[in-house]
C-alpha cells in the first residue's frame, strides 16, 4: 500500500523515577542501545534495528508515565498535516530543530483531547550505529536481552477516544482495523494504523486525561516473547499478563512493568492490515476474548493501573 501522511510512531519520550535502575533494564533486558545524553540529562536510546537517530527518550521525574509521543510524516505532507491540525481544532506550537530532541527536524506539538501530547516530524538524522546498507549482514551485534526489534505501538488511555479516532484518519491519513463497541454502539475502543501493521496507535475511553497504558516493542517470533519472561522471572520484573495471544490484531504478547512503573508490551506476529479490508468490530463483553485469547478473561489490572 502506498504510505501517506503519518508512517509510523517515531518516537516516546517516558518518565522514569529511578533513571540509573531504569535505563539499565531498557538497555541489558529489553535491549535497547543507549545512543547519548542531552543537555539536560534526558536519556537516547533505539533499537538494533531501526535507521532513526533514536526512538525512546527516559526523563527523571518525581511521577512516572507519558511526556509525549511523535509520529514521523511523509515529508512532502508536514506541512499540510500541520495545517490540518489546526483546522481541526487543536493549537500548534513550532518546537524548532535540534533542541528538544538532538538530531531531529523541526516538529510540531499538539495536546489532543485525550489530554496526550503529540508530536509530528518528518526529518531525523540516520543514527550512528544503523543498520548496515551494502551487502548487509542481519546485525552489527547479536541482539541482546529480549532483542527488541523497534518502537511499535502506543495505548493511550483518555476522554474523548471517538474524537481522537476521526483525528487519526481525517489528519494523520490512519484506519481503522478493529473497533471494541459499548451496547450503545458508542466507541470504547479504537485499533488504529497508517501502514500496514494492524495498529500503531490505540486508544481507550477513560476518565482520566493523559492516561498511559503501555508501550508497545516488537520482537520477531514466540520464542522471543518466551525468552521475555523468561527474563521477567530472572530480573524479578513484575508481570502483568501472559505469555498469551490477542484475538485483536492477533499478536502474540506479554505484558510487564519496568522499574518506574511504567507498562511494556513485548509483541510479535499479528495480521496485515490493508484500509480496504472490512472493519472488525468487538462487543464490549466481549473484549477478555479480545485480549486474551487463551483464557478470554481480562485482569483488572489491565484497566485499572495506567501512569
Amino acid at each position: 500500500m502506498a504510505i501517506t501522511g503519518t508512517i509510523r510512531p517515531g518516537l516516546i519520550q517516558i518518565r522514569v523515577l529511578d533513571l540509573d535502575k531504569t535505563l539499565d533494564f531498557y538497555k541489558d533486558i529489553l535491549g535497547l542501545d543507549e545512543v547519548g545524553k542531552t543537555s539536560d540529562g534526558r536519556v537516547m536510546l533505539k533499537c538494533y534495528d531501526e535507521f532513526d537517530h533514536h526512538s525512546v527518550v527516559l526523563r527523571k521525574a518525581d511521577k512516572a508515565g507519558l511526556d509525549y509521543v511523535a509520529f514521523k510524516c511523509v515529508k512532502s505532507e508536514f506541512e499540510g498535516i500541520k495545517d490540518k491540525v489546526e483546522k481541526f481544532g487543536y493549537k500548534t506550537a513550532e518546537v524548532a530543530a535540534n533542541t528538544e530532541q538532538p538530531g531531529f527536524g523541526k516538529q510540531y506539538k499538539f495536546t489532543v483531547c485525550t489530554g496526550h501530547e503529540f508530536h509530528i516530524y518528518a526529518d531525523v538524522e540516520l543514527a550512528a550505529d544503523h543498520p548496515q546498507l551494502k551487502n548487509p549482514d542481519i546485525w552489527n551485534r547479536p541482539p541482546r536481552g529480549m532483542r527488541a526489534v523497534r518502537l511499535d505501538h502506543f495505548l493511550l488511555y483518555g476522554p474523548g477516544a471517538a474524537e481522537v479516532e476521526r483525528f487519526c484518519i481525517e489528519v494523520f491519513g490512519m484506519y481503522t482495523p478493529e473497533v471494541l463497541n459499548a451496547p450503545d454502539g458508542s466507541r470504547v475502543g479504537t485499533w488504529l494504523t497508517g501502514n500496514n501493521k494492524p495498529h500503531d496507535l490505540a486508544l481507550v475511553e477513560y476518565p482520566k486525561a493523559g492516561s498511559f497504558h503501555h508501550v508497545g516493542f516488537y520482537l520477531q517470533t514466540w520464542e522471543d516473547i518466551l525468552n521475555a519472561a523468561d527474563l521477567i522471572a530472572i530480573n524479578h520484573l513484575k508481570l502483568d499478563i501472559g505469555p498469551t495471544r490477542h484475538a485483536i490484531t492477533r499478536g502474540l504478547s506479554i505484558y510487564f512493568w519496568e522499574p518506574s512503573g511504567n507498562r511494556i508490551e513485548t509483541y510479535c506476529g499479528g495480521y496485515t492490515a490493508n484500509p480496504d479490508n472490512p472493519l472488525r468490530v468487538w462487543d464490549a463483553d466481549q473484549l477478555g476474548r479480545g485480549l486474551m485469547f487463551f483464557s478470554g478473561e481480562l485482569p483488572a489490572s489491565f484497566l485499572e493501573i495506567v501512569t
